[in-house]
């Protein structure tokens, strides 16, 4: 059946504006996105076949632009608007824990914010994170993305976006894809080479911070810095 051919208030964008987004479907939200199906396929039918094949939504949200494509007829369009509105959904949980007002006392507090952008990751990603006198977050920049085992982090690149946001201190963060939280060799080298740094551009790194999965390990906590 063609969108069409569905009676006008079942449609689901029509039906998302007339009786709200909490009672339209999986399906229905993921077909507003895609807009159109292909020929023989309803957008409604493509959006099932894509929650089907992949489980949920939880699962569709993991995949590259790259995997999606050609899948079901989801080409480059589709598969950049659904990576980016997962993409946003992600950014939305980890920003809502964000208090402008709220200085940051402890590493879970951080921790909390970011793992819902790095918990999935495939790639190891370093994350700087700039903060005023009042450890309050002023911003936060990816520094660099890695393969699947490491980044290559200069202290040139952290402290050059340190000093771009005034930051009168840092938290470092990256994550590890294979689930371990457990500091590499080159992790602690890296931590140290970097709070040395800080120390003469007097930018003091306030914790290193890694993520795996829904976990972390804070260097200061372990009382590694």
């Amino acid at each position: 059946m063609k969108v069409k051919d569905i009676p006008l208030d079942d449609r689901p964008r029509e039906k998302l504006l007339l009786r709200g987004q909490q009672n339209v479907t999986d399906a229905e939200l993921l077909a507003i996105l895609l807009r159109t199906g292909t020929r023989g396929v309803s957008v409604v039918e493509m959006a099932q076949k894509l929650i089907s094949r992949y489980t949920n939504l939880a699962q569709l949200a993991l995949q590259s632009a790259e995997s999606l494509q050609n899948n079901l007829g989801i080409g480059k369009d589709k598969a950049a608007t659904l990576v980016a509105a997962f993409e946003i959904s992600r950014r939305v949980e980890s920003q809502s824990k964000w208090f402008s007002n709220k200085s940051i006392t402890n590493p879970s507090e951080i921790a909390k914010m970011f793992i819902p952008i790095l918990r999935d990751e495939v790639k190891e990603k370093f994350i700087v994170v700039s903060m005023n006198a009042a450890n309050r977050i002023i911003r936060y920049n990816i520094i660099s993305t890695g393969n699947l085992t490491s980044s290559i982090v200069h202290p040139r690149e952290v402290f050059k976006v340190a000093i771009e946001n005034n930051s009168a201190n840092i938290i470092l963060i990256h994550n590890h894809p294979s689930g371990n939280c457990e500091p590499s060799n080159e992790d602690i080298k890296t931590t140290k080479k970097l709070v040395e740094a800080g120390k003469l551009l007097d930018i003091e790194v306030f914790d290193h911070i890694i993520i795996a999965d829904n976990s972390y390990l804070s260097f200061v906590e372990q009382q590694m810095i």
